[in-house]
């Protein structure tokens, strides 16, 4: 380790040199260093380099957005737009005003770019809403042409696969370090200024795969030695299943005691959840064990009981009453509140008081992760009989509306909730949260396409599998 560590820092030191001098002579350039930064997983290392080239770009683009984007090439102008948008800068979807005027001047020009229209479909996704539909339009028309595209060529073809993904596991939706790194890395080609990103990035996995052992092992020990583990129904529990969601929401590796600790929180919301299931009521739960009462919310266990009056009663609620109540039950709530005060340590009146309401940053994610859960869950049709997802109560509420017409429902639901996440992560300016916290509801919302949308996202094998090999190490 102590090897690791010496070999990181003198890499470190000439990549950092490599990207003050590409910061001061060519800031469209630095732009890509960050991206490529980015999908390495190094940014922990870089965040004064990658803001002061963020800045400089900002200042560029915004003297003269429209001269900007003439003399830009479209992925240039796309890429500086996401990055500048991810970082929290301002920045007016207005151009992308006349790419989306005439779309068959824009198949001339760009329907063999694939660069460029992967460019352009990658920054919509960083839409907030209604004041981006230049930017959504924009991406719906490059999404067109990337699906015409790969209909005229055969799937064997260099590009299709890179093309395919890049559409169904965009940037901004997924977690870079579990990502395919030949398709995550496609078109950034080895050259002298970026060997050393690369190799201190081999170096940065080594270390983090060291560090997710040892907590690894910590946590197993942890779950081994409660004596809930000894109770029949919990017995074959696996801490590490609790334990991917900290692995991959706190990507700074300095985080280590912060990923063990929420882990034995996300083990409880589980545990509560399924005691529930064997108790049924609040007051047999409480008086099982001090463990659970301990993080029991009144929020949490409310939703719980209103949930198991309607699998009991077989009544649907209405889908705004069924949200009120399942949004709470994903227990996403209690997770982030943790993950919050694992963060900044000090628990003040005035930080306690963020959270007498749902801020909206956690609603969205808990809202993302329980539309998605009942959209798999009614695809697979696992389940038998009444189950309360919202696609049942939205058919019972609209009989005139097909199963399909509900999912494609659902599936506009996620993507809106997408863009209040997206305004509350990088545009929020009240600096109600930390960056550091923001960064982790955007990860938690992350991983969500990738534990439920599985049969298209392969990032879940790579997930899969990096958690057996440090399970192996135990």
């Amino acid at each position: 380790m102590d090897i690791l560590y010496a070999n990181q820092t003198v890499m470190l030191k000439e990549a950092k040199q490599v990207m003050k001098k590409v910061i001061s002579e060519d800031p469209m350039e630095s732009l890509y260093m960050v991206d490529l930064i980015q999908r390495l997983g190094i940014e922990h290392h870089f965040q004064e380099d990658i803001e002061a080239a963020l800045e400089k770009q900002h200042f560029i683009v915004s003297t003269d957005p429209i001269d900007f984007f003439q003399s830009h090439q479209l992925d240039n102008v796309a890429l500086s737009f996401r990055l500048l948008r991810q970082g929290g800068y301002s920045l007016n979807a207005d151009i992308f005003e006349r790419l989306k005027k005439n779309k068959v001047q824009l198949r001339e020009a760009y329907g063999e770019d694939v660069k460029s229209l992967i460019a352009v479909h990658e920054a919509a996704q960083l839409s907030i809403g209604e004041e981006d539909i230049s930017l959504e339009d924009s991406g719906r028309l490059c999404r067109e042409l990337l699906h015409s595209w790969l209909q005229s060529r055969h799937h064997h073809h260099h590009e299709a696969q890179y093309v395919a993904i890049s559409l169904q596991q965009p940037l901004h939706h997924n977690l870079p370090r579990f990502m395919d790194k030949t398709i995550l890395l496609r078109n950034f080609k080895p050259d002298k200024e970026s060997v050393c990103f690369m190799e201190l990035a081999e170096i940065n996995s080594s270390i983090v795969r060291l560090m997710n052992q040892h907590e690894a092992l910590q946590v197993s020990k942890w779950w081994k030695g409660e004596a809930m583990s000894k109770e029949p129904t919990f017995g074959g529990y696996e801490a590490l299943k609790w334990y991917m969601w900290p692995m991959a929401c706190f990507t700074d590796p300095s985080f280590s005691e912060q990923r063990i600790e929420l882990t034995k929180c996300i083990s409880l919301v589980y545990l509560i959840d399924d005691l529930f299931d064997v108790y049924g009521t609040l007051d047999q739960l409480i008086l099982f064990t001090d463990a659970v009462k301990s993080v029991i919310w009144i929020r949490l266990s409310n939703a719980f009981l209103e949930e198991r009056h309607w699998l009991n009663s077989g009544e649907l609620p209405k889908t705004e009453e069924y949200l009120k109540h399942a949004v709470v039950s994903t227990g996403v709530h209690v997770v982030l509140v943790h993950a919050f005060f694992l963060l900044h340590q000090n628990i003040t009146h005035k930080s306690l008081a963020i959270f007498d309401d749902f801020p909206n940053i956690i609603y969205s994610v808990a809202k993302i992760l329980r539309l998605s859960d009942d959209l798999e869950g009614y695809k697979n049709k696992n389940e038998t009989g009444f189950d309360g997802s919202y696609i049942e109560c939205y058919m019972r509420e609209h009989q005139e509306v097909s199963a399909e017409d509900a999912q494609k429902h659902v599936e506009e639901l996620i993507s809106m909730e997408w863009k209040r996440l997206n305004r509350q992560v990088v545009l929020s300016t009240d600096h109600q949260f930390s960056s550091s916290y923001t960064k982790f509801c955007l990860n938690a919302a992350r991983m969500v396409p990738l534990m439920y949308h599985y049969r298209t996202n392969p990032s879940l094998s790579n997930l899969h599998q990096y958690v057996k090999s440090i399970a192996k190490c135990q």
